[in-house]
Formats: structure tokens, C-alpha cells, sequence
């Protein structure tokens, strides 16, 4: 009986500690730093390019029925071209402010499923053998994306993100406080 009770007790723990986890809520702050693969940059064939990086930041804003979080937060990212056979060489700057809506209603432990918009500054700019051409036009942008965060401690978590930034495709790792 007394083994019962335990065990009962246990069980009873573990299923409020599943039914109430919120991987992201209003106040959370969240900055994620990843690297990423694929450009929405159109180039001339020929030319490599490499790892897009990323840094953003997004704090949990309010609460919406769904139920959900809508956070907001600023992202700044970095990619550049090179052709081999000369000095040409493209750099690919973003600097941009998005907004996610953070799904919650899974009650999965350890898990932020998020879609959401940006809005940037495309930073665009070429050189050959250290002279600038600005061939290339900086531009404002808008884009969407959508992604996953599973948190395997309490405040770090692995990230994969689709969308538009510098890269199509972006993972890495999220620090939350």
C-alpha cells in the first residue's frame, strides 16, 4: 500500500509538471546565435559562399488566445561570396527587427514551436581587389520564418530555423533568461 502511494504520488508530479510547461512566456527574454546554409541572394555561378551567421534577441511581449506569446526582438546577420579565379569578392549584411507568435498549446516539455515576420535593412556591398563598385543595390526587406527550440537544460536549447535571413536554413543554439 505504502509502495502504492508513492508511486501514485510520483505519477501525480510528473503529470502537473507536463500539463503546465510553457517553454515560452510573456517576460522571457531569449538571444540565439546560429549559422546557416542558402541565400535568397541571387550570384553569378562560380562564386563560394560562406556560412551565413546569425545573432537574435526576442522577449515574450503578451499573451494572445490560441494559446500563444508574441514576442519581439532585433536580429543581425552575415554572409559573404568570393569568386576563386578573382578578388571579387560580396558581402551580405542583415540588420532587421521581427516578431514571432510562440505556440503553447502542445504542453510538451522542453519544446517552443514559433512562426513569425521580419522587417530589415539588406546590406549589400561588392569589391574587386579592394575597390568598391556598390553594383549591388541595400535595400529594405520582409520576410517570414518558422522554427523550433528544445530546450535540454532548463535555459539552453538547440534551434532550427526556415525562413529568410541570410540563410534559408539556420541552426544553433539559444541561451534564455
Amino acid at each position: 500500500m505504502k509502495k502504492s502511494i508513492i508511486c501514485l504520488s510520483i505519477l501525480s508530479l510528473f503529470t502537473i509538471h507536463l500539463t503546465s510547461a510553457q517553454e515560452f512566456n510573456t517576460g522571457t527574454n531569449v538571444i540565439n546565435a546560429g549559422i546557416g546554409i542558402g541565400s535568397s541572394l541571387s550570384v553569378y555561378s562560380g562564386a563560394s559562399e560562406s556560412i551565413g551567421y546569425g545573432i537574435f534577441y526576442e522577449r515574450g511581449i503578451w499573451d494572445v488566445p490560441g494559446p500563444g506569446v508574441v514576442s519581439l526582438g532585433g536580429y543581425l546577420g552575415y554572409k559573404s561570396f568570393k569568386y576563386n579565379r578573382s578578388s571579387y569578392k560580396l558581402n551580405y549584411t542583415i540588420i532587421g527587427v521581427r516578431s514571432a507568435y510562440h505556440y503553447n498549446g502542445f504542453k510538451i516539455d522542453n519544446l517552443d514551436l514559433y512562426a513569425g515576420a521580419m522587417v530589415s535593412y539588406n546590406i549589400v556591398s561588392d569589391s574587386y581587389s579592394g575597390n568598391s563598385f556598390n553594383s549591388y543595390n541595400s535595400a529594405a526587406g520582409v520576410s517570414g520564418f518558422a522554427g523550433a527550440r528544445w530546450y535540454f537544460t532548463k535555459n539552453i536549447a538547440v534551434f532550427i530555423e526556415a525562413g529568410y535571413g541570410v540563410s534559408f536554413l539556420n541552426t544553433g543554439i539559444s541561451f534564455r533568461f
